[in-house]
């Protein structure tokens, strides 16, 4: 058994960088280094560094959160480097030590670390995987909120920054003090425009500590919109012992994922990109029709299958999609509720790309968790669902299976499954959704009355009606059947 670390790179049996690792140079800061990231955009300039390009382009990781503390002690100890295993569906495990990764800063114990690293000249792209309530707006007006205790905290005059929009502000200060031009903020996140929105949040928080720097912000940082696409599960420690075991390395936070990846990018940067287009990043003039397909088609289907089938008892994501029934739900819903909101996709075939993902989710090695997909979704319906329900309403069309996928999340949402076992409900929203959610006996609505989340849905018969009939369904016979009298209502 080899430990991860540089000295021992030349020890291991699995693909190492090819490269000079003291030679590569941090051009990038990343906000939210998780398995997602590690398995995505850091794999891309590994990728590149290994044909020997982009070697200043190299990651500057950091951590805002106090979990973060984790991260940074693992990447301390290992050189920040560490294994990613690529899962096929034929049983096949593709290893590789990624090492584009060459600095971790962990905020709390140093901003000003942090700050210092965005505001040197070397640093031209700060980048972002946040999760989508990292973005701080509200789900129905898309505006800032400023009364959230951290950044209200920052907006104190000559407060040490602690969040996010703090430290890169300040940092966008510094460089302009220093006449530098700006960083680009690049969001890897699942946000429906997502570059536009990240723009409007540091915008907004610039602005309230100063009208001036506000639209400095808006109108001199770029902001590129991008769509990104890699289903990667929570490490286990079944996959530190698996990895181990199989490959004779002893990581203490490897990451695994399935092979299919994509990167769509708007290509807007100010100071210059790693050449992405030479590891097959598609760098494009509009990422919103990719970005709406991921979204609407893969994103919401992931909710359309975690809450039926946690209640009908499945607990990992392929054991779902492997269900015939299942199976037709997610289809039927991509191809009558959400593909009707699509715009025709540049070099996509939309059906193939439907059944392409079903396979993805029935891919038995990555043993994705439906828990993993039930959680924070107080921040992921109101983004991914939502606007399909709206559109159709829009348009004249029925919603009903978009309109069950909400009713399945509050029925979920009460805490307790169809066999009367606790579920633990993981939401930032958690204790105020359950608590609401074990009021529908008496208020069957009582859910989607909540417009910070839903908006009007709550007045539309259009949405009502299918949503009580599913919700009572469920309430009364249970998740499969109610899948399967949708799935007849649908094909009939």
């Amino acid at each position: 058994m080899t430990a991860l670390r540089t000295s021992t790179l030349g020890d291991l049996t699995v693909p190492v960088p090819s490269y000079d690792r003291s030679a590569v140079t941090a051009g990038i800061v990343h906000f939210g280094v998780g398995g997602f990231h590690r398995a995505h955009q850091a794999m891309y300039l590994d990728r590149l560094m290994n044909e020997g390009k982009a070697l200043d382009w190299g990651i500057c990781g950091v951590g805002v959160l106090p979990h973060d503390k984790k991260m940074a002690d693992v990447m301390a100890a290992q050189d920040c480097l560490y294994t990613l295993v690529l899962k096929d569906s034929d049983g096949t495990w593709e290893p590789r030590v990624i090492g584009s990764m060459v600095e971790y800063l962990f905020a709390p114990d140093d901003p000003e670390a942090v700050i210092e690293k965005m505001a040197s000249p070397e640093v031209r792209i700060v980048s972002m995987t946040v999760t989508e309530g990292g973005y701080n707006f509200n789900q129905v007006t898309g505006e800032f909120d400023p009364t959230t205790p951290a950044v209200a905290a920052d907006l104190v005059p000559g407060a040490v920054p602690q969040t996010t929009f703090g430290l890169v502000v300040e940092a966008l200060v510094r460089r302009r003090a220093r006449g530098l031009a700006p960083f680009t903020v690049m969001s890897c996140d699942n946000i429906q425009g997502n570059g536009h929105m990240a723009q409007k949040v540091f915008s907004s928080f610039a602005r309230l500590r100063d009208p001036e720097l506000g639209d400095w912000v808006s109108a001199s940082v770029p902001f590129p919109n991008s769509m990104v696409d890699r289903i990667t599960p929570v490490t286990t420690d079944a996959d530190r012992t698996a990895i181990a075991d199989r490959f004779g390395v002893e990581d203490e936070w490897p990451v695994v994922c399935e092979t299919f990846t994509q990167w769509v990018l708007e290509d807007h940067f100010s100071q210059g990109r790693p050449p992405f287009e030479d590891v097959g990043v598609q760098l494009v003039a509009d990422v919103e029709p990719y970005e709406l397909m991921k979204l609407r088609l893969l994103n919401a289907s992931h909710q359309g299958l975690c809450y039926f089938g946690y209640l009908a008892g499945y607990r990992l994501v392929h054991d779902v999609c492997q269900d015939p029934l299942f199976a037709r739900f997610l289809l039927d819903y991509m191809e009558q509720e959400a593909s009707p909101t699509l715009a025709p996709v540049p070099g996509i075939d939309l059906d193939a790309y439907r059944h392409q993902l079903i396979a993805r989710f029935s891919n038995a090695e990555v043993r994705d968790t439906v828990a993993r997909l039930c959680a924070e979704s107080s921040d992921r319906i109101p983004k991914w669902l939502v606007p399909v329900i709206r559109e159709n309403l829009a348009a004249g069309r029925g919603a009903p299976l978009s309109a069950a996928i909400v009713a399945s999340w509050a029925r979920y949402a009460e805490g307790v499954d169809e066999e009367g076992q606790p579920i633990t409900v993981v939401d930032r929203l958690a204790d105020q959704l359950t608590a609401v959610a074990r009021t529908q006996d008496a208020d069957p609505l009582a859910f989607v009355r909540d417009r910070d989340l839903f908006g009007d849905l709550v007045d539309e018969k259009g949405f009502t009606e299918p949503y009580l009939a599913a919700l009572a369904s469920l309430h009364d016979k249970g998740s499969r059947a109610t899948l399967e009298s949708l799935v007849a209502a649908s094909t009939s």
